[in-house]
């Protein structure tokens, strides 16, 4: 059996899907996870990640373990507890959602800090472990589905820097290739997308997804960290803005992982767009 956390985020419920769709067994977990938002044959159990002792019942024979790294609490973690009840109800093999920051900004206290010593601790497990390393992903435009929606507009800062963001079906499908096969334990993976892309181009994918305009309005740094300051802590969105303005060589390399797991090409955002226009109407 299979456990994945963070079952009804934008990785976890593809790799739900995939998993499934090989004939794994698997259990989906999340805070609130229901039967009817799973794939037939998948079984539901609402757990918290900040809460180790609620994932006992759910790790309870499970073989494998797809860690989700906790996202905006992932300071609320306590990942050698998480790792111990893995290892209590029979996991030997552990693949983490990390980030890319981690190695990138070493000096931010989310990213190098607290997503480091989630790393740490995965690797100090005794448990097989595969740890990925995403960089942005492609869903985060939906962050501009209402604009887009309501006034066809993206505001967005650095609207000419562009960063290799990742589509999240495809992290999900290394995932469930690495909790599945053997030969990859060990190993770190670094996951991209197959071009930069620059904020302005993907508005450009989206109005092409859509067969209409979508106008670009690039914001000021202020502007865009006031809006990010609605729902993150000031120095994770000081680091944000970093990233999405001074990319470093490392933030800007396109990883050939994607390709090497999968044998096929990483997908570009206007895969990711055309896939999820919708949202977007």
């Amino acid at each position: 059996m299979i456990v994945v956390t963070g079952a009804t985020g934008n990785v976890g419920r593809s790799l739900v899907q995939a998993l499934a769709g090989a004939g794994e067994k698997v259990t989906a977990t999340s805070r609130r996870v229901a039967d009817a938002d799973l794939p037939d044959g998948v079984q539901a159990r609402p757990a918290d990640l900040t809460d180790a002792g609620s994932l006992r019942p759910v790790l309870d024979g499970a073989d494998a373990l797809f860690l989700q790294n906790g996202g905006a609490d992932a300071h609320l973690l306590d990942p050698g507890q998480i790792l111990d009840a893995a290892r209590d109800g029979g996991v030997r093999r552990v693949v983490l959602l990390s980030s890319q920051g981690v190695v990138t900004r070493p000096e931010s206290a989310s990213h190098g800090g607290v997503g480091g010593a989630i790393e740490d601790a995965v690797r100090r497990s005794g448990l097989d472990w595969v740890i990925l390393r995403p960089g942005g992903f492609d869903s985060n435009a939906y962050a501009w589905a209402e604009s887009v929606r309501t006034v066809r507009t993206v505001a967005a800062p650095f609207g000419d820097v562009g960063l290799p963001t990742v589509d999240p079906d495809d992290i999900a499908e290394v995932a469930a290739a690495t909790l599945r096969e053997d030969g990859h334990a060990g190993q770190v993976y670094e996951l991209t997308g197959p071009a930069l892309s620059t904020p302005r181009q993907r508005a450009r994918a989206l109005a092409e997804a859509l067969g209409e305009p979508v106008r670009f309005v690039e914001q000021t740094r202020d502007e865009a960290r006031a809006q990010l300051l609605r729902f993150m802590p000031g120095p994770v969105a000081d680091t944000t803005l970093a990233i999405l303005g001074e990319p470093t060589p490392a933030e800007r390399r396109i990883s050939p992982d994607i390709e090497r797991i999968l044998g096929r090409a990483p997908r570009t955002f206007a895969d990711w767009a055309h896939r999820h226009v919708a949202a977007f109407r």
